[in-house]
């Protein structure tokens, strides 16, 4: 007769092995990568990072980069088509575009002159016209934009492209949010840079780009040499931990957090020192402009590009309110009077720095692997509000994308005469992600993470790749 079999299960392996996996995991951690490790792509990637250049508030399609004509034709009239319910309901008539537009660069795309240093690139762009959202308020709306679901918990744009391709870079997170000149997280708050149910390390990381420290707390107290120690022995029981729990996607977070963030202690104050920039590469962005609001929104570009060049994989930029006729601190280009001056104070703040970001990656070689994204919750009504501002209107409004692989000086999809709703090429935010994932290597439908007993993705169960607007 044979002994009767003994099963040993996987922990208590793990456990009677040596000092289990905790020696195992703090051996990894301790390990000095120069290089992370190459991720899994589901194709060949065009782009390897993500500038998110987020307009908060709405920015007026037709205002910016779609011209209507029929609106200067029918100014003062009342809408000629039945009015969808807005966020206020203060409807009034049509309302022509103050601002003049413009076709720009050997592609003829109009920009108006709202934006007139984008426009010496407008080549550089792919402007899609018939975006659309299923939310009209800008906390849901800013939820729905950066996760694809209207509402806080799920995992944002940047932390899936942390959790499916890593970090080039293992001194800086994979996925850093800019801040700078007191600007605030949209509504929604900084869950909108949330990991959601994914491991915590793939949360965004705010980086406030002006201050001395600009991540709180990064700077340690004692010699490095001491925290070196310490580190070490917390890594060696958070591991004996996670032996005793299992797999557990929450404390492997918080070790690779820990070490993290001590090897951000030398990368941060590296990174936000521009001393070594050229007074013609700070001119260009306007670090030294003397509205505090565009410098401090150059800053931001700048270690965007900065950032680019150290691998950080998705960053994302913020907008400052700006003086009076702003919206406020969550959602500056918010306008619901006023409308004229308050675009022309947003787009003075962000209109040279990303035309320079946008120069600047294209001359050191760095736009054709850099994705930008240009976007904001929604649109704005072809009607008024009051006399001279504009409502929300989700029905139909613009993005562009530009680098990364996109086919350049493309304009995509149309909204009707009025600016009021897309009848060409209909987009949802689930395509721009997936279009985003695609050009990163990733197949957005195979991206998943189970939760709850359901797999996850960005784009939930939807989203088309949009192949017209990539070269």
């Amino acid at each position: 007769m044979f002994d009767k079999p003994i099963f040993t299960s996987r922990r208590q392996m793990l456990e009677r092995c040596s000092s289990g996996f905790g020696t195992v995991a703090l051996a990894g951690l301790l390990s000095r990568h120069t290089h992370a490790a190459q991720p899994k792509l589901h194709h060949a990637a065009k782009a390897k990072h993500v500038i998110l250049c987020y307009m908060s508030g709405g920015v007026s399609h037709v205002d910016s980069f779609d011209p209507k004509p029929k609106l200067a034709e029918l100014n003062g009239r009342s809408m000629p088509v039945s009015i969808e319910r807005t966020q206020f309901n203060n409807n009034g008539n049509v309302m022509a575009s103050p601002f003049k537009f413009t076709p720009s660069g050997e592609s003829g795309i109009p920009v108006s002159d709202m934006f007139p240093e984008v426009a010496t690139v407008a080549d550089e762009l792919a402007v899609i016209r018939s975006m659309t959202s299923p939310v009209n308020e800008h906390a849901q709306g800013n939820f729905f934009m950066h996760s694809g679901f209207p509402f806080m918990g799920h995992p944002t744009a940047g932390a899936w492209c942390s959790y499916g391709l890593g970090s080039e870079n293992e001194d800086l997170p994979a996925y850093v949010v800019l801040q700078s000149g007191g600007a605030v997280a949209p509504h929604g708050g900084v869950a909108l840079f949330s990991n959601g149910f994914l491991p915590a390390q793939h949360q965004g990381s705010i980086l406030k780009a002006d201050r001395e420290d600009a991540i709180r707390n990064i700077a340690g107290r004692d010699p490095r040499s001491v925290q070196r120690r310490r580190l070490d022995f917390v890594a060696q029981l958070d591991g004996e931990f996670l032996a005793s729990t299992g797999d557990n996607d929450q404390v492997e977070a918080a070790i690779a957090n820990y070490e993290t963030a001590f090897r951000m202690q030398t990368a941060v104050p590296e990174l936000c020192d521009i001393s070594d920039e050229s007074q013609r590469t700070k001119t260009m962005y306007g670090i030294d402009s003397t509205d505090s609001t565009q410098a401090a929104y150059a800053r931001q570009c700048l270690l965007a590009r900065r950032l680019v060049e150290r691998g950080v994989r998705f960053i994302e930029l913020s907008c400052l309110t700006k003086g009076i006729g702003a919206g406020g601190a969550p959602n500056p280009w918010d306008q619901h009077s006023d409308l004229e001056k308050g675009h022309r104070a947003m787009a003075h703040q962000v209109d040279q720095p990303i035309a320079a970001l946008i120069k600047d990656l294209r001359d050191r070689g760095l736009l054709d692997e850099t994705l930008i994204v240009w976007a904001g919750e929604f649109g704005r009504t072809p009607f008024s509000q009051g006399s001279n501002g504009r409502d929300h209107n989700p029905f139909g409004f613009s993005v562009w994308f530009c680098g990364g692989g996109v086919k350049r000086g493309t304009i995509y999809g149309a909204t009707d005469e009025l600016g009021y709703h897309a009848v060409e090429d209909r987009c949802e935010v689930y395509d721009m992600w997936a279009t985003v994932l695609y050009q990163l290597g990733i197949d957005h439908k195979k991206l998943t993470y189970r939760h709850g007993g359901r797999d996850f993705r960005l784009t939930d169960v939807h989203g088309n790749v949009l192949h017209d607007i990539l070269a």
